[in-house]
């Protein structure tokens, strides 16, 4: 049996208005005759009031409680989220976010970020990013700045900003990682982090011409040091860089190099074409490159690409060398020294600036240079190197025409 609330409504029509099956107890959808004439004494109240289309009205009240019920359950939803969003699945899914996009810089930051937070700060790795402040970030970079670890803590603040900034930002675009945008993160606390002082103090150290040949005259023979070499005479490229490169990558037809720069905001690696002289390729023979595997810049047949301390190690011996037989005029020197000490020596030979940042990829991702220019600068850069070569083994003070005369199509030739 079911009950019904008979009435006309404002179009004079006879509606009977289902009120729900009759129920001895109660529940379950069915109603008691109690339960029944409480709705008739409610129904006939807003019909008496002059409210006509009851059936109407009650399916909009239906509607508006749905809708209501759906916007409290995604609260509840969006705040779930937001509490299960703690900063470690920040820094986390950032990591993830870099490896995606092919940046070599990702598993640093990830020892970095486990080292300097989660084992330094457990409580805050664990909190939601909802409640993470400005004074817990500054917490976590004054640790740092405390213990004298200035340029750690200028990257652990950059990790930070960069996180929170990537999450905020995922929340809009399509193309982000589903991770952080999973994390529904709405704040940005890191925003207001202020620098570290102290932290942005750049090397100077460039090796003197005198240097430079005596660094040369250790390195110019035998296979031990054949990745300094090469190192060198591709002009002080990136290590990370130089590391990727494989067989796949060395064009025969153009005695050319293809590096993946990744640096910066790209979407995407730049591809970065350095020439190889003659003396390069030597040495990259020297190397056995490709001979177990596909690398090329390697300590180990090709299996791999030659690691950072691997180099170093190399590196130092030649400067416990160099200082020995006082020919060093400053303090030891780095693979990053030797970078800038290329560049240095190429502006005194009279290299212009774009053929420097050609050379080394740097300075590259103004519009002009992503737009625009499509020249690879091949014949400039192979006359930098090759000058640069001629500026290692000369013995006398500079080396003339060192960045090449221009040919009839306008490039230069050495």
């Amino acid at each position: 049996m079911s009950f019904y609330f008979r009435h006309t409504n404002s179009e004079g029509k006879q509606d009977d208005l289902p009120l729900g099956p009759w129920s001895e107890r109660g529940g379950d959808g069915g109603l008691t005759l109690a339960e029944v004439r409480q709705r008739v004494r409610t129904l006939s109240a807003r019909y008496t009031s002059g409210e006509r289309d009851l059936r109407r009205a009650l399916d909009l009240e239906r509607r508006e409680a749905e809708l209501a019920r759906k916007e409290r359950e995604n609260a509840l939803n969006v705040q779930a989220a937001k509490d299960a969003a703690t900063l470690g699945s920040l820094l986390l899914a950032y990591v993830d976010s870099l490896i995606r996009a092919g940046k070599s810089s990702a598993r640093a930051v990830e020892n970095s970020v486990r080292l300097h937070v989660e084992k330094a700060f457990p409580r805050l790795w664990e909190m939601p990013t909802a409640l993470i402040t400005l004074e817990d970030l500054v917490e976590i970079v004054h640790r740092l700045v405390d213990a004298g670890s200035l340029t750690e803590a200028r990257k652990v603040r950059g990790y930070l900003r960069a996180a929170f900034s990537a999450a905020v930002a995922a929340r809009q675009s399509p193309s982000a990682p589903a991770s952080l945008r999973a994390l529904k993160v709405c704040n940005n606390p890191a925003r207001d982090l202020a620098t570290v002082k102290g932290a942005n103090r750049a090397r100077e150290r460039a090796l003197s011409l005198a240097e430079l040949r005596a660094y040369w005259r250790r390195i110019a023979a035998g296979r031990e040091f054949a990745a300094l070499r090469f190192h060198l005479l591709t002009g002080g490229q990136r290590i990370e860089q130089l590391a990727r490169a494989t067989t796949a990558d060395w064009d025969r037809e153009s005695q050319s190099l293809r590096l993946r720069d990744p640096k910066g905001r790209r979407d995407a690696a730049r591809s970065h074409y350095v020439p190889l002289i003659p003396e390069a390729l030597q040495a990259l023979e020297e190397m056995d490159a490709g001979a177990i595997g596909p690398f090329l810049f390697t300590l180990t047949g090709g299996r791999s690409g030659a690691d950072y301390s691997g180099l170093r190690m190399r590196l130092g011996l030649v400067v416990d060398a160099m200082a020995r037989a006082l020919e060093l005029e400053a303090e030891p020197f780095t693979l990053g020294d030797l970078r800038r000490t290329v560049e240095t020596r190429l502006a005194a030979e009279g290299v212009p600036m774009e053929v420097r940042a050609q050379l080394q990829s740097h300075g590259l991702s103004g519009v002009q240079a992503k737009h625009y220019i499509r020249h690879d600068y091949l014949t400039e850069k192979r006359a930098a190197l090759e000058g640069l070569h001629r500026l290692c083994t000369s013995t006398g003070g500079t080396v003339a025409t060192l960045h090449g005369r221009r040919d009839a199509r306008g490039g230069r030739r050495p």
